[in-house]
């Protein structure tokens, strides 16, 4: 965790973070501690695997890790959209509180990351692919720098062929698939640091299988004449990408202590196979549930769980698993869900809640932004986008009303599901019973209760997260 003090004032109040480095958890000794590699899809749907049932589309590779490892059956991406999730992962919150409120809005570089926690317990950090959290500038506080990585090569958003990435803040023309790309600079990074004194913490973030579908997989071509015939080759080119990662942990001698944890950003593109109601976009379950697999050979993780699981549980989840002390200055709404997966935990102790669309999404075309800075790189010249780019949603505090309850927002608490949309709508469903979420019992009058009690506790976790967009949070404490 870097060292800084951060002041904003918000309507003539003082907020203040102030971090001072690694006390919250002594320097982690390579010998025992797992490295640890997040690997996240862009939009692959629930169903959108061949161990989750697809008729047609190929995953051997991951395939052979479910077999292999322990399998999330209803696992939940944090938002609906790829931004938001994203920074669901590097904080355990849910996004709307990190100001990531829908797509191309950047995370504030006052929150507590999971790499800055794992950086300060000894733990080498780096980052590769689509970030879509913030800036791949040099002097940009919102860049994977300012979110505690010490190596990054990245895009901005997704990214396809021949794609501009920056490296540490330099832009690359590079040539080639954009996700074997991606893996090669993922296993340079482990080969560097393999044999390091640090364990390794790695994030490898697939551009793939978002549209336009420009990259194809090895070998013959693949399901043509079936529909959505490219969004399902990336699906199989993204497979053959973990299956090198996979591999390369193995050959490097590194994989018998090493977490691998996949899963994707949001639900897919393709309503049938997307596991629920609807697609990505949507709070509906084919919104937000997503593949989810964890494996670690050391520990024997093996085995399925239909418990639920989202992508804020991830943070203390492997603080956890990895024997380092949780650091959470901030209301996390993610829970530590390592029980879940040992098996000595058969239920979820807390409540999911999600929200979509309290602002709208912003349009971040990676290639584009990352070609015209490498040019100005390349000249000498001031580098552009500084004043649009560097600090975006940093330095702004707008006050949101606390009653606010724009967009759809909904409460998980499972078998129980209630929809808030627009603030006035309410629907209940029984996911267990329901699972394609057909039936509203809202006007069930044996549901009465029940209802009144999860709006009551929805409408509650709704305020908190205003308050914490709003800057509460940052508070210096008394």
């Amino acid at each position: 965790m870097r060292n800084r003090r951060v002041f904003i004032a918000v309507t003539g109040v003082v907020f203040a973070l102030v971090s001072t480095g690694a006390s919250f958890a002594a320097k982690a000794e390579r010998s025992g501690k797992p490295n640890i590699i997040l690997v996240m899809a862009d939009d692959q749907g629930w169903g959108d695997t061949s161990y989750n049932g697809h008729p047609f589309v190929k995953t051997p590779e991951l395939d052979a890790m479910a077999k292999d490892a322990f399998v999330f059956d209803r696992f939940y991406a944090g938002a609906p959209v790829c931004s938001p999730t994203r920074a669901s992962v590097m904080t355990g919150r849910n996004p709307n509180r990190t100001k990531v409120t829908n797509h191309g809005r950047y995370m504030r570089p006052h929150e507590q990351t999971i790499a800055e926690t794992l950086k300060a317990a000894g733990y080498v950090t780096g980052i590769f692919g689509k970030v879509h959290l913030g800036s791949g500038q040099p002097d940009s506080p919102c860049n994977p720098s300012g979110m505690g990585f010490d190596e990054w090569v990245i895009g901005l958003n997704f990214f396809d062929n021949d794609p501009y990435l920056s490296r540490m803040g330099k832009i690359e023309h590079r040539k080639g698939k954009g996700s074997v790309i991606l893996m090669d600079d993922t296993l340079e990074f482990l080969e560097k640091h393999k044999d390091g004194e640090q364990p390794i913490f790695t994030v490898v973030w697939f551009p793939s299988p978002h549209d336009p579908h420009a990259e194809v997989p090895e070998g013959p071509s693949l399901y043509k004449g079936k529909p959505h015939a490219g969004y399902y080759r990336e699906i199989t080119l993204l497979d053959q990408q973990v299956g090198r990662l996979r591999r390369a942990l193995r050959n490097m001698n590194i994989a018998e202590n090493t977490i691998v944890w996949y899963c994707s950003d949001n639900g897919g593109l393709v309503k049938e196979t997307s596991g629920g109601r609807e697609k990505k976009g949507s709070i509906y379950e084919g919104g937000l549930r997503v593949p989810g697999i964890i494996e670690w050979p050391a520990r024997k993780l093996k085995g399925r769980t239909s418990v639920p699981v989202a992508t804020f549980d991830i943070y203390p989840t492997l603080l956890s698993l990895a024997g380092v002390e949780l650091y959470a200055p901030h209301p996390l709404d993610g829970m530590d869900v390592s029980g879940i997966i040992t098996g000595s935990v058969t239920k979820r102790s807390k409540p999911m809640g999600f929200w979509h669309q309290l602002q709208r999404g912003q349009g971040t075309r990676s290639d584009q932004i990352q070609k015209a800075i490498m040019e100005k790189q390349q000249a000498g010249a001031p580098l552009p986008h500084d004043s649009v780019r560097m600090r975006k949603d940093v330095d702004e505090f707008p006050q949101f009303p606390e009653e606010t309850t724009t967009g759809h927002a909904a409460w998980n608490d499972w078998p129980w599901k209630l929809h808030r949309i627009k603030g006035t709508k309410f629907e209940l469903y029984n996911l267990s019973d329901d699972p394609m979420e057909k039936t509203d019992l809202s006007k069930n009058p044996e549901q009465a209760q029940r209802v009144k009690q999860m709006q009551q506790e929805l409408d509650a976790w709704m305020r908190s997260v205003i308050r914490s967009i709003n800057g509460k949070d940052y508070q210096e404490s008394k």
